[in-house]
């Protein structure tokens, strides 16, 4: 148990003129922290590629290092650094913590680990518990998504140790869109599978260096087709697969070739 004694001794030496440099120090820390978490998002933006999310990535990082190298200077100037000082003080503050905020604890922690292995980084599209979207922000506690119908989602990084993290570009600008086409079985299936190809080939957002892949697959009620591409930039994905889907299904119609209806309980 934490000694209030030890407690006392150690903000025993505190002055005003330690307050004061203290504040400052903290207010310095603040206002660097909201500089780089304004303009660094700003200077991506205009980047775009890998410099954009490798820039977006050193945001929260940045942020955690200031917030630990604040506590490393603050903590002397308040307290004299002896080892029973340090014990008392963190012992207190860790009971406290650990009583007070056993939840948020766990964000924390979880955040810690987050900007360790890097699951997601802002810019990453990534699905979780169904909330599907861009990671605009990562805090110390929760990370922040915009989903395709700009609303912001708040997710606590504790999803970290109970939940599936679907990410759909992992830190690059690399993002797999799929088109979806569900047509009758009496059809030349080469023939579709070409024309299908031919169509994310002269699309103008299509990666035309990355693998482009139709596959099809044999169903009950039809044959059911995927047209696999990569658009230049992840943020076009819902844009692109519009376009695939339009340009596509408007080929098949002129070439003959029959959609149908999937039934409801058939994938």
């Amino acid at each position: 148990m934490i000694d209030d004694l030890g407690i006392k001794d150690a903000f025993a030496s505190i002055t005003g003129q330690a307050l004061l440099e203290a504040v400052l120090v903290i207010a310095l820390a603040s206002l660097l922290t909201v500089a780089i978490q304004k303009v660094l998002p700003r200077v991506a933006q205009k980047l775009g590629g890998k410099a954009r999310l490798y820039l977006l990535a050193s945001v929260p990082l940045l942020r955690l290092l200031i917030i630990l190298a604040t506590i490393v200077v603050v903590v002397p100037i308040l307290v004299e650094p002896s080892f029973e000082n340090m014990v008392a003080i963190f012992g207190a503050l860790a009971l406290a913590l650990g009583f007070a905020f056993k939840d948020y604890a766990n964000s924390l922690i979880a955040g810690i680990v987050t900007l360790y292995e890097m699951p997601y980084r802002p810019g990453d599209w990534i699905e979780v518990d169904g909330q599907y979207g861009e990671v605009r922000a990562i805090g110390t506690r929760a990370a922040e998504i915009v989903t395709p119908d700009d609303t912001v989602v708040i997710i606590p990084h504790n999803k970290l140790w109970n939940s599936l993290i679907a990410n759909g570009n992992d830190g690059t600008d690399n993002l797999m869109c799929v088109a979806d086409f569900h047509l009758e079985s009496n059809h030349d299936v080469g023939r579709v599978r070409e024309l299908l190809r031919d169509v994310a080939f002269t699309s103008p957002r299509t990666k035309t260096w990355q693998p482009v892949v139709v596959i099809v697959f044999n169903k009950p009620w039809g044959m059911h087709y995927r047209l696999k591409a990569y658009p230049f930039a992840p943020k076009e994905q819902f844009q692109f697969i519009s376009e695939l889907t339009a340009r596509g299904s408007a080929e098949l119609a002129r070439q003959g070739v029959k959609f149908v209806s999937v039934p409801v309980a058939v994938d």
